[in-house]
C-alpha cells in the first residue's frame, strides 16, 4: 500500500510548520487512521491545497499513504470547514480534546473501523450546536476500551443483574448491582440520573442523534466518572483537556461574581 495513489477521507487534526513554506498535517483518515502529511508549499500564498488543510476541515483528499513514516496529498475535493468550531471558543477547545483523544488512542497507519465515522459524527453535531460536553463525553466513553479499560456499564459484573439500584465501581470495572455494594465500600456512589445518562451515552451512534440533552448537575456527575476513568485507569492528561478544565473554571467563577452583583 505504501505510496500507493489512492483517495480517502480526511479530517484535519493539527498542524505544524516544517522548513520556511512547508507544513507537516496530522490527518485522521478513513483508510489508516491518523497519519502525517508532508504539504510541500502549504505556506505559499495562492497554494491551492492552503484551505483544503485548515483546522476543523473535513473532506476527501487523493495522495499517497505511507504504512510508515510520512504520506502525501496530490489533491482536494469535496472538503468543508466545521466553521461554527472553528469560530467558538467552547466548541474548538472539545472538537480539540475529541481529535486529541483519536490521535492517542489508535496507532498511526492503522484502520480504525467506524469510528471515523463516529467522529465525524461528533464533530458535526458540535458545529451544529449540540452540547459539546455531552458529544466529547460520548466519545471519551466509547474509546476507554480503545485504551484497554472497558467498563461494564449495563449489569453488574458479579451475576449479571441489570435491575436497579446499581452503582459504578472502579475496582471491579463495572456496575455492582445492591446485593453486591459491600464488595466495594468505595464505589462512585452515583445519582440513578447520572448512571442512566452513562449507559445511554456509552451506546450512542451520533451519525443517528440528533441533539443530547442533560442537566448541569448531571453532566458535572458524568464528567466526574469520566475523568476518573482518565485519570486512574488511563492515565492520560491532554493539554486540550487542560483548556477545558480552565475554561469551565473561569465560566464558574465569572458566573457566581454575575450573581452576587
Amino acid at each position: 500500500m505504501a505510496r500507493e495513489i489512492t483517495d480517502f477521507r480526511g479530517i484535519i487534526i493539527s498542524r505544524q510548520d516544517y522548513r520556511e513554506r512547508d507544513l507537516l498535517v496530522k490527518i485522521l483518515t478513513d483508510k489508516i487512521g491518523p497519519a502525517m502529511f508532508f504539504v510541500r508549499g502549504a505556506k505559499k500564498r495562492g497554494n491551492r491545497l492552503a484551505a483544503d488543510i485548515l483546522p476543523f476541515t473535513h473532506g476527501t483528499y487523493i495522495g499517497s499513504l505511507a504504512d510508515d513514516g510520512l504520506s502525501f496529498i496530490n489533491t482536494a475535493s469535496e472538503t468543508h470547514q466545521y466553521r461554527h468550531i472553528a469560530g467558538d471558543l467552547a466548541r474548538n477547545a472539545y472538537a480539540t480534546y475529541i481529535l486529541s483523544l483519536v490521535d492517542h488512542a489508535f496507532p498511526d497507519h492503522r484502520g480504525i473501523g467506524g469510528w471515523f465515522d463516529q467522529v465525524a459524527a461528533a464533530l458535526e453535531r458540535i458545529d451544529q450546536g449540540v452540547d459539546p460536553q455531552a458529544v466529547a463525553n460520548v466519545i471519551a466513553i466509547q474509546l476507554l476500551t480503545m485504551f484497554g479499560v472497558a467498563p461494564n456499564w449495563d449489569q453488574c459484573v458479579i451475576c449479571g443483574r441489570n435491575q436497579w439500584p446499581l452503582d459504578f465501581s472502579e475496582q471491579y470495572g463495572g456496575m455492582l448491582c445492591s446485593q453486591h455494594w459491600h464488595l466495594d465500600p468505595r464505589r462512585l456512589h452515583l445519582d440513578r440520573r447520572t448512571i442512566y445518562f452513562l449507559q445511554r451515552l456509552a451506546h450512542a451512534n451520533l451519525q443517528k442523534i440528533q441533539t443530547i440533552k442533560i442537566n448541569p448537575v448531571t453532566m458535572r456527575h458524568i464528567q466526574a466518572v469520566v475523568d476518573t476513568l482518565y485519570d486512574d485507569q488511563v492515565g492520560l492528561r491532554l493539554k486540550s483537556k487542560h483548556f477545558i478544565d480552565q475554561m469551565n473554571r473561569l465560566e464558574q467563577k465569572m458566573g457566581k461574581i454575575s450573581s452576587n452583583d
